[in-house]
């Protein structure tokens, strides 16, 4: 039995969604991600304008008219979220762990592609694969992944991104849109997301918490690692620490971005503190851009 809370919070993130959905995201992600080709629909007579590479040669002398030959795109596109479900994802020093970062923005992109006839499926993954939904279509399977995002209680503490990758690569055959949304505190993970982006289009999502990049001077700080369980104090009262402290986050981040950069990634960096739309928004149109 799911708590009402759960419900209700589905509930909100569905409302909420939906809404950006209709009012800025279906169009930018249709943009965005084009189907797997073009499909033959008709044969018309040819007009003005219209592209003479397109001329059906044989209709053209069969009838007497020139027509041309009319294409649609393959829309129907496979979306899979590969999400991060490690302990590291129950942290949050602002409105939101990172945890229900991902759910909402899971939820976004799940809307944004069933309104366009799209599927999604979904691997949650800790240390080993946790779930393995399939990828389908419509608003019933999409509040099932959310559901299962936001409540599914994992075995695994740990995180295992490499893991999750090369069971991805085993059981998703059909070229896919993936979203891996994690906070990347994993280790090995870059040769099978080069292979996973070699035959899919993988975007990397960091979600991240204000906290793990730079502290306040609040003095003595106990703090627990929550995939090892190291305790350790810090004294944030040291400039020389919260300045140290900085650095080293500051230049992970640039590691990450650089190595996506290497294997052709796109890498999308979100906070928990600040609003994932314009990122978003960004990606998009960077995105529709490059095409």
């Amino acid at each position: 039995m799911i708590p009402k809370e759960i419900l209700k919070k589905i509930r909100r993130i569905e409302i909420r969604t939906k809404k950006l959905v209709n009012d800025l995201f279906s169009g930018e992600y249709h943009s965005t991600f084009k189907g797997q080709g073009m499909e033959f629909e008709e044969v018309r007579q040819y007009e003005p304008g219209d592209d003479i590479r397109l001329i059906d040669w044989n209709v053209t002398a069969r009838t007497g008219y020139p027509h041309i030959k009319k294409f649609k795109e393959e829309r129907e596109l496979s979306v899979v979220m590969l999400v991060d479900a490690s302990s590291s994802g129950h942290f949050g020093t602002r409105d939101r762990y990172k945890s229900e970062t991902s759910a909402e923005l899971c939820a976004l992109l799940a809307f944004s592609a069933i309104k366009n006839n799209d599927k999604v499926g979904l691997i949650i993954f800790t240390d080993k694969i946790e779930k393995f939904i399939p990828p389908q279509k419509g608003r019933a399977h999409v509040l099932r992944l959310i559901r299962e995002i936001l409540y599914f209680k994992p075995r695994g503490v740990a995180t295992d991104i490499g893991g999750a990758l090369e069971y991805f690569n085993r059981v998703i055959k059909r070229k896919s849109v993936v979203f891996l949304v994690s906070d990347f505190l994993s280790e090995n993970y870059l040769h099978p997301l080069r292979i996973a982006n070699n035959k899919h289009d993988v975007i990397a999502v960091k979600i991240s918490d204000p906290r793990e990049s730079s502290f306040e001077s609040i003095g003595l700080l106990e703090l627990q690692d929550a995939e090892t369980g190291e305790v350790f104090m810090v004294d944030t009262g040291s400039r020389e620490f919260r300045k140290e402290f900085a650095a080293r986050a500051e230049e992970d981040n640039l590691g990450l971005s650089k190595a996506f950069k290497l294997i052709n990634l796109d890498f999308i960096n979100i906070r928990t503190d600040q609003s994932y739309i314009v990122p978003l928004i960004n990606f998009f149109r960077m995105r529709e851009r490059r095409l």
